[in-house]
């Protein structure tokens, strides 16, 4: 627990200084104006007064309470306060300063130096180079950013910039809502995102957490924590900086495609985190989730006066996969009786430009009373007779009183002001435009579903005997890199995966042997260190029906081979029973260095890079997961039947994921394993996987 942290005795501000120009008096100067209630002292070696406070000449002369050190002085002398910190028996600091490891090898040093220091006291640590933290409710303000602060309220805020806060400081305040906590986490010395995250989340005046995240330093962790905390508080996140990371010896098409968005992606999901895609739309979702009640369905009522906007919020809605309610037909009666006879009752509904205060509340109360009605969106540009603030007024006690979500659409700028004024007092969420307000919906359905998700038991492979592939990887002379076929298909037997009968041929004779064991028609595959792509390199032939084809095909695959690949050591051929048609599916792993194992789901085959319709996950997989992988791709889709295609085998794919999964979490050195293709059977006849590669390792 993080009490001297978040709730402190007593703060002291090391660096405090009576120019208003320096740090030091803005971090003074806001413990002060934030109203905190607890002992506050000023340390400077010159000594003085500061606010009518007297300022001690080193942390020994701090007299009690004081739980809580904010350090501002120079990075140099960092160090030495931290250990008169320690001795002084001061548990909690915040450390602002500038000059750390983000300056280069010296700053990473005095980093060292500090946390050594923090180990040997038991110090716990925000920063450096951060701007602390505050919390509205307590209240306290350890940051140095100008007045006025934030307003209170229910949304607390986790940022790994500094500039963020101090531009969602100042952002909030102009949109009228207000903060319950915020924390800026700076290089993240000592404590990350997932070490505030739940102890922020237990404020009880938060109800909805926001992050801004550049990054997470122990993925499994951060997983760990945020699917606790979302179970009782949403958690709404962005994360930056989206361009793909290269990956050291990329030996399969999931390693080329999974790169760490797909890893965040697939993590925050799990987590069960909200990720939203602007920074608009972060506290958009924010101001939904703390101030809306959930809905049960997706069905919504749009309400306007005019057809235009109407007409976008259909398509908004529809673009996020919620759809237009069909009101009942004593929906529809009262909404006649209420409405000119030129409205359009069909919705969305249009009451016409002459509709007031009284048609906007009472037409609203009708929608939300409708059964077929899961939420509603009031769309309101400034009104030629009365005001938009009129309209809200009358608005707000139907929204109230409501026990579904209302979002309002306030177009327009001048006009409705005051109008927006009055729903953000009164907690109703308003958005400039249809979109960003469908885009709040979706996000209240999504938290809503989430919800109402069952605890379900994680799939499992029908077979997993880890022993027998531990035994398998320890007789292996590889010990990075490639394993050989026999090895693969060892590991593939040990976790239940379906393979053709194989035979490993090293000559064209050996090959027609192999051949003719299995029984004709069969296929051929070369057998190369550190060839990715067979097929590309020519090194694949199918459906050889007799002796003279396999020696044939001995022959012209592993020449072709050698052409595409100088490089490439073949070192035989694999002998493959031909197998019945199927739809072929990809099934993937990539060992994340943040998140560890990461199952990838998607169209396989050649083109599978190329076609990049692929889904991925962390395992251990709930049905519910395994479902969103295959509704999230139309190789997933495919398997329910599509044309001349029967039904393919889901259960068969799920358990291949699994025992993927499984032999990711016993088998630490795998770091790529690769089924492509699967090939899926009508349902009930299972799958083989055709091709399987597994790269091992000690790291990415």
């Amino acid at each position: 627990m993080l009490e001297a942290l978040f709730d402190p005795r007593g703060v002291a501000v090391i660096g405090a200084s009576q120019t208003p120009s320096k740090l030091g008096y803005g971090v003074a100067r806001n413990l002060v104006m934030s109203g905190y209630g607890g002992a506050l002292h000023f340390v400077n070696p010159s000594g003085g007064e500061l606010f009518g406070r007297p300022m001690v000449r080193s942390v020994a002369e701090i007299p009690d309470p004081v739980d809580l050190a904010m350090i501002i002085i120079p990075a140099a002398s960092v160090p030495g306060a931290l250990e008169d910190c320690g001795k002084r028996g001061i548990h909690a600091v915040i450390i602002g300063s500038g000059g750390f490891r983000e300056t280069g090898s010296e700053g990473a040093e005095l980093e060292r130096a500090c946390m050594e220091i923090a180990g040997r006291y038991g110090i716990r640590i925000i920063g450096p180079n951060c701007i602390g933290y505050l919390d509205t409710h307590l209240p306290i303000d350890t940051t140095f950013l100008p007045l006025p602060g934030p307003i209170p309220g229910d949304i607390a805020f986790i940022s790994h910039s500094g500039a963020i806060c101090e531009a969602v400081i100042d952002w909030a305040r102009g949109q009228g809502f207000g903060l319950s906590r915020l924390v800026s986490l700076g290089n993240q010395m000592d404590l990350t995102e997932s070490d505030v995250l739940a102890p922020t989340a237990a404020d009880p005046e938060t109800r909805v957490v926001a992050l801004y995240l550049e990054g997470v330093g122990d993925g499994s962790t951060f997983v760990q924590q945020a699917s606790a905390v979302s179970k009782d508080k949403p958690i709404v996140a962005i994360k930056v900086g989206r361009s793909p990371r290269g990956r050291a010896a990329v030996a399969s098409h999931t390693g080329a495609l999974a790169g760490e968005e797909a890893a965040f992606e697939a993590a925050l999901r799990k987590a069960g985190v909200l990720r939203a895609p602007t920074s608009e739309a972060l506290f958009d979702w924010a101001r939904a989730l703390a101030w809306c009640p959930l809905p049960t369905g997706r069905k919504v009522a749009v309400l306007t006066n005019a057809g235009g906007p109407g007409a976008i919020a259909a398509d908004a809605l529809d673009a996020q996969g919620l759809a237009l309610s069909d009101l009942s037909p004593t929906t529809h009666a009262a909404l006649a009786d209420l409405l000119p006879a030129a409205a359009s009752l069909r919705n969305p509904v249009d009451m016409l430009a002459s509709a007031g205060p009284h048609e906007y509340a009472h037409a609203l109360r009708l929608l939300l009373d409708d059964s077929q009605v899961d939420a509603a969106m009031v769309i309101l540009p400034p009104p030629p007779v009365s005001t938009a603030a009129d309209v809200a007024a009358a608005l707000i006690p139907e929204i109230q009183m409501a026990q579904k979500p209302v979002v309002v659409a306030l177009m327009g700028e001048d006009l409705i002001l005051q109008a927006a004024r009055l729903f953000r007092q009164a907690r109703v969420p308003d958005y400039r435009f249809p979109e960003r307000a469908a885009s709040a919906l979706k996000v209240l359905v999504d938290r809503s579903e989430r919800l109402a998700q069952p605890d379900e038991a994680a799939l499992e492979p029908p077979v997993a005997d880890a022993d027998a592939a531990r035994q398998s990887l320890d007789l292996c002379p590889v010990k990075e890199g490639l394993l050989p076929p026999d090895v693969c298909l060892e590991l593939a037997h040990a976790y239940g995966l379906s393979l053709p009968e194989s035979r490993l041929a090293h000559s064209a004779e050996e090959a027609v042997e192999a051949a003719e064991e299995i029984g004709f028609p069969v296929a051929m595959k070369v057998v190369a260190d550190q060839l990715t792509h067979k097929s590309e390199a020519g090194g694949v032939a199918l459906d050889l029906a007799d002796a003279s084809q396999v020696r044939l095909a001995y022959i012209n695959v592993t020449q072709r081979t050698k052409q595409a690949a100088p490089d490439a050591k073949i070192t035989g051929v694999l002998v493959q029973a031909m197998l019945s048609r199927g739809q072929e599916v990809i099934l993937g792993m990539v060992r994340d260095p943040q998140f560890g194992p990461l199952l990838m789901f998607g169209s396989g085959g050649v083109e599978v890079e190329g076609l990049r319709d692929t889904a991925f996950a962390l395992p251990p997989l709930q049905p519910h997961e395994l479902a969103k992988m295959l509704e999230s791709t139309w190789a997933g889709r495919r398997l329910d039947g599509y044309r001349h295609l029967p039904a393919g085998d889901r259960q068969a794919v799920a358990d291949g994921l699994a025992a993927l999964g499984q032999m990711a979490r016993d088998l630490p050195s795998l770091m790529e394993v690769e089924i492509n293709p699967l090939r899926v059977f009508a349902r009930g006849k299972g799958a083989s996987a055709l091709d399987i590669r597994i790269r091992v390792g000690s790291s990415l």
